[in-house]
């Protein structure tokens, strides 16, 4: 059956798509760009072919469909800019194969002009045709979220480098959820992502300082927040954590445009400074029972940067345990979804029964909170518990 869909790049952002594609009923091409096709289990695997999902690495397949969405990642470079290998390479595969009348579609987080002025050209020289009349293009912002009970198809934003492409885009993602919505054009869908994922890291920040100043003044930041989440505006819930891990990376446009986002970039120093707060919060911990740092036997649970999914991106985990070595604590882990876990070219010593291990530790720090630990059976067998995810009782443990 030919497929009406490549969804080229099968990482966080390609692979929810390609699962709503199947369940609406749409053949689907999945095009991996990267060692991310192995993120699919041989179960989920199975159960997508069964309704319509290929796997392929053949280029030629790319030709042969109506819809192509690119969702390759844009990891942070060592500059701190966006890394666009991926997209690139993944459109310039596609340049090759594209045929007239089909819609291209980029839903990799990219600042505003990236489909315009980076893509566009790759399609358009590798093609020998033109966007907006041989081809459609558009751009709509990934909404994702990775572990999410919830599996409702969210609102998709579309903006197009036409009106003519700005419809073809949405009659494809009608197909997949009961509300579209269009931008005004290109820039306005990709500036959608960015306020997006910069509103997360801004009220994050926001959070986090409170944790820092709710703790010095003993003031129960996680009482605070159950209160005032129950005023019926003006107030959205975040809360604390460790750091802030993940695939949406946010940006202060310094560079890109004459005037950066000083909010955005106070953000990233504030979430960028929580794994050592945690650390520190460690070590005064054990100081105050008795122990040093230096020789303290240091638990970590789960070292995923999201409960209940195995992706470390970003994990806040990987420095936590950087600095609790160089402290001279020896550190092990557990995480159901983590089999192995290399921390400064090392491996961590992995527990295999959850309980003893924290029954041994002199100080168990609970980073993500999944879903198959016992959290009040946790509390009781463990000898000190800091929990910076507030997911533990009320009193049953130390909170960040």
């Amino acid at each position: 059956m030919p497929a009406d869909l490549a969804v080229i790049g099968l990482g966080p952002y390609g692979l929810p798509l390609a699962q709503a594609a199947v369940a609406a009923g749409i053949p689907t091409i999945g095009y991996a760009t990267g060692p991310e096709a192995g993120s699919l289990s041989p179960a989920e695997l199975r159960r997508m072919r069964s309704t319509g999902f290929r796997p392929s690495t053949d280029p030629a397949q790319l030709g042969r469909v109506r819809t192509a969405v690119i969702c390759a990642p844009t990891p942070r470079g060592a500059d701190g800019e966006l890394d666009l290998g991926q997209v690139e390479a993944a459109a310039r595969t596609l340049a090759e194969r594209l045929r007239p009348h089909t819609t291209v579609i980029l839903e990799s987080p990219v600042l505003p002009g990236t489909t315009e002025d980076l893509l566009r050209p790759i399609l358009e020289r590798g093609s020998g045709l033109r966007a907006g009349r041989d081809f459609h293009l558009a751009y709509s912002p990934s909404r994702t979220d990775p572990g999410s009970r919830d599996h409702t198809p969210s609102p998709r934003v579309i903006g197009g480098l036409t009106p003519a492409c700005t419809e073809s885009a949405a009659a494809f993602y009608g197909r997949l959820t009961d509300k579209v919505v269009r931008a005004r054009g290109l820039r306005e869908a990709e500036a959608v992502r960015l306020l997006e994922t910069n509103f997360r890291h801004v009220n994050i920040a926001l959070v986090n300082e409170m944790a820092v100043v709710c703790h010095e003044l003993g003031v129960d930041l996680w009482d605070v927040i159950r209160c005032a989440e129950t005023k019926p505006f003006g107030f959205q819930a975040f809360r604390p954590g460790p750091g802030v891990g993940g695939h949406g990376v946010p940006q202060d446009l310094t560079g890109h445009a004459s005037r950066g986002l000083r909010m955005v970039e106070l953000a990233q120093q504030v979430n960028e400074r929580m794994p050592h707060y945690v650390v520190q919060r460690a070590a005064a911990l054990l100081n105050e029972h008795g122990k040093s740092a230096r020789g303290a036997r240091v638990l970590l649970l789960g070292v995923t940067y999201k409960a209940d999914l195995a992706d470390q991106q970003g994990a806040p985990a990987h420095e936590i345990a950087v600095r609790l070595m160089e402290l001279g604590a020896s550190v092990s882990y557990h995480d159901p979804h983590i089999p192995a876990w290399h921390v400064l070219d090392r491996p961590v010593p992995r527990a295999d029964s959850l309980y003893e291990a924290a029954a041994a530790a002199d100080l168990t720090l609970l980073l993500q909170p999944h879903r198959t630990y016992d959290l009040q059976g946790l509390s009781v067998k463990a000898q000190l518990l800091l929990d910076t995810r507030g997911a533990t009782p009320t009193g049953a443990a130390h909170r960040l």
